[in-house]
């Protein structure tokens, strides 16, 4: 059976259907969802995972983009977003990947498939690889598409004391004055999640760009003194 067949199985079978609509109107999503909770579907495709190993770079990409690009329900998508961060591909996580999780990024287009790709694959790859890696987020915070503007103010969300500030305020910036929701969002936790290590700094921060709203809320969230 392939890795592919195995997984659509194995979700099946830990489905319950009579979640999948509440959690569709929820997600607000287009594509149906099976009612496949969060904890019985990480252990369902770490046996999967376990059972069906991919032995190149090459096929691992091959192997989540048909995932990605063939599902029909959105656990199947979320698979492949968990296969793509399988510990055993982790030497894979090279340069190479990022036209994989461009397409995922600007095809997924929404929250709960970015986010996860920003913060834990591309800022991933920003830590190994900042020379090539810095250019490209300046470039996707200017960028038309509003979910890869979102990665670049999300990517170093977990970096805490290694947080490039220049890069973090240079890929905020370009979407200051973006009214859209998530946009705005995206900001303010963003600089929240940087106030942990420097709150002093996020203060001055958004008080020198006069920051509004609710991106103003999110980021002085933990700082009640702010």
């Amino acid at each position: 059976m392939s890795l592919g067949k195995a997984v659509r199985l194995a979700l099946q079978q830990v489905a319950e259907p009579d979640k999948a609509e509440v959690m569709r109107a929820y997600m607000k999503s287009a594509m149906p969802f099976l009612g496949v909770q969060s904890t019985p579907r990480k252990a369902a495709l770490k046996r999967v995972f376990a059972e069906h190993r991919l032995e190149s770079a090459p096929e691992w990409r091959r192997a989540v983009l048909s995932l990605w690009r063939e599902a029909e329900f959105r656990e199947e998508r979320y698979a492949a977003i968990e296969l793509s961060g399988y510990h055993y591909y982790r030497p894979y996580q090279t340069l190479y990947t990022v036209p994989m999780y461009e397409e995922m990024i600007v095809s997924g287009a929404w929250w709960d498939v970015v986010d996860e790709l920003a913060t834990h694959r591309i800022g991933g790859l920003l830590a190994a690889y900042p020379d090539p890696m810095r250019p490209l987020m300046l470039e996707w915070a200017h960028d038309d598409d509003l979910w890869k503007r979102r990665t670049a103010i999300l990517c170093q969300n977990r970096f805490k004391q290694r947080t490039d500030t220049a890069l973090l305020y240079a890929c905020i910036e370009p979407s200051l004055s973006d009214n859209d929701f998530f946009a705005r969002k995206a900001i303010g936790w963003a600089l929240r999640e940087y106030a942990k290590t420097n709150p002093s700094e996020v203060i001055r921060y958004v008080k020198a760009k006069g920051i509004s709203g609710l991106s103003r809320r999110e980021a002085l969230k933990n700082l009640p003194l702010a």
